[in-house]
């Protein structure tokens, strides 16, 4: 296991253009999400990777994690429910409220909308989950990235 840096994260791509052709069907990796220069998030997937190896997954680990951030789902994504509860609901108003009573507006489709507007990915593929929680963890206390995430800082 070599020290990640900043440098070795890919370049960033925004949720936009989702999604990611480059990113492996089975990896462990490490993520930053950002709102042009503001450091929103930073997460990682591949939990027990090597089993899912063993298993023969043919889709586990930061693809999957990343078209779930994509998709502005609130259920079973914790991401997407921080931009909800924290960037989408404060800027509602009356008229808003209302549309959603009536089922015009829908939560997931407008945090959806939020992160494919306004955010941008950038990752690092890792070989073990170990490896992930540590990278993770550093980057959420500030030291990979100078910075800690608005989101979910440590």
């Amino acid at each position: 296991m070599h020290t990640i840096s900043k440098l070795d994260f890919s370049k960033k791509k925004r949720f936009s253009a989702w999604s990611n052709s480059h990113l492996p069907a089975v990896a462990a990796g490490v993520y930053a999400i950002w709102d042009n220069d503001e450091l929103i998030y930073c997460g990682m997937s591949g939990r027990q990777i090597e089993k899912a190896i063993e298993q023969g997954k043919t889709k586990y680990g930061l693809v999957t994690r990343l078209n779930s951030h994509a998709s502005g789902r609130l259920s079973g994504d914790q991401f997407c429910v921080y931009v909800a509860n924290r960037l989408v609901i404060p800027q509602l108003n009356s008229n808003d409220l209302k549309k959603f009573a009536t089922g015009e507006y829908k939560l997931d489709t407008m945090t959806k909308n939020y992160i494919h507007d306004h955010f941008e990915y950038q990752y690092v593929i890792v070989d073990s989950s170990s490896e992930a929680y540590d990278i993770e963890s550093k980057a959420r206390k500030g030291e990979l990235f100078g910075v800690k995430p608005f989101l979910n800082p440590l």
